[in-house]
């Protein structure tokens, strides 16, 4: 294969997303949206919302909905401040047709307050197939709390794309419990992806070891801090062990960990022999994992000098994969050799 790099000189790349017209927009931790054509012009998109930026917390992810070019709509992810502390919300706004500005911000999601520090706020978003809104929430260190439904911490949440609760949400009309939430027990779900089947799956960062992919079921506990494959960083034992009746175990775990960011699916289209496999960044040992199987099993560790800490990865058009590299501040795109 080779890897060209596309966009250099980045400042803590997060996320990216790929526009109809072969453009792509790229979000940095600090709080800048960059909008960069396909002929590499780049320009600094004016207009998004105020960011809170506190340890690992910024501007984190963007999507394009899948509608963009009927609506030019965008999400956006980030920390906000809050009473006490900071949390994640999620923004709609249009994009102008040169790239430039966003326009009709709204806020249509933030998790309730009560959390702070500076570290695990999740934020991936994906568009679900229905056309409703998954967004992951890491439990900002209070591993307590991703066990209690009347909080969002540590869970994935879905919404329509106006904000509203959709009806079929496992907990609506449920006392105590945020209507949003669609499943619980999570630690740090970075990466989420559609599976070819349209399913949702997300990896989360373990503690010392034990960082997970997961197939999130509605209604779901996947158990942490109860249960876990790993051990704090003290060395202490995690909860209760590594199961427990009514909790979720994950599909794959690795241990030691990794440090899981981002995640695909593979449609095939370049290398057919890895329709369905998964894609996944590591920021610690600096390499993408591919996955596939049942059960899933690591296939390959895909390795070199621009796979330094990858925050994100993505499948672009014409079947390339594309991932964002922190460590060298570029997007790559990935090709099968000529």
């Amino acid at each position: 294969m080779q890897v060209e790099a596309v966009v250099e000189n980045l400042s803590e790349p997060w996320g990216f997303a790929h526009l109809s017209d072969g453009s792509v927009l790229i979000t940095e931790r600090g709080g800048t949206l960059l909008h960069v054509s396909p002929r590499g012009v780049r320009q600094e998109v004016q207009g998004v919302p105020q960011v809170h930026v506190q340890g690992q917390g910024g501007l984190l992810d963007v999507i394009v909905s899948r509608d963009f070019p009927q609506t030019r709509e965008v999400f956006l992810s980030m920390s906000v401040r809050q009473k006490d502390g900071a949390g994640t919300a999620v923004h709609r706004a249009q994009l102008s047709w040169d790239g430039s500005r966003l326009t009709n911000v709204i806020k249509i999601f933030e998790m309730a307050a009560g959390s702070s520090g500076g570290r695990h706020f999740g934020s991936r978003i994906v568009e679900a197939t229905d056309g409703t809104l998954f967004v992951t929430i890491g439990e900002r260190g209070d591993r307590p709390a991703a066990q209690d439904i009347s909080s969002h911490e540590g869970s994935v949440v879905r919404v329509t794309k106006s904000g509203a609760v959709p009806k079929d949400n496992p907990f609506v009309g449920k006392e105590a419990a945020r209507a949003e939430i669609w499943s619980f027990g999570h630690r740090n779900p970075q990466g989420a992806a559609l599976d070819l089947q349209g399913q949702l799956w997300v990896v989360e960062h373990g503690a010392r070891g034990g960082d997970e992919l997961n197939l999130v079921r509605k209604g779901s506990n996947f158990g942490w801090p109860v249960i876990a494959f790993g051990r704090h960083y003290s060395g202490a034992k995690i909860g209760e062990g590594t199961s427990k009746k009514g909790m979720q175990q994950p599909e794959f775990y690795w241990d030691p960990s990794m440090a899981p960011s981002g995640m695909m699916v593979y449609s095939g289209e370049l290398w057919p022999e890895w329709k369905g496999h998964f894609f996944v960044g590591s920021l610690k040992f600096d390499y993408i994992s591919r996955l596939s199987g049942a059960p899933v099993v690591e296939r390959e560790k895909i390795r070199g000098p621009s796979t330094g800490r990858v925050r994100d990865v993505r499948e672009g058009p014409h079947g390339g994969i594309w991932f964002l590299s922190v460590e060298n501040g570029a997007l790559y795109r990935m090709t099968p050799n000529e």
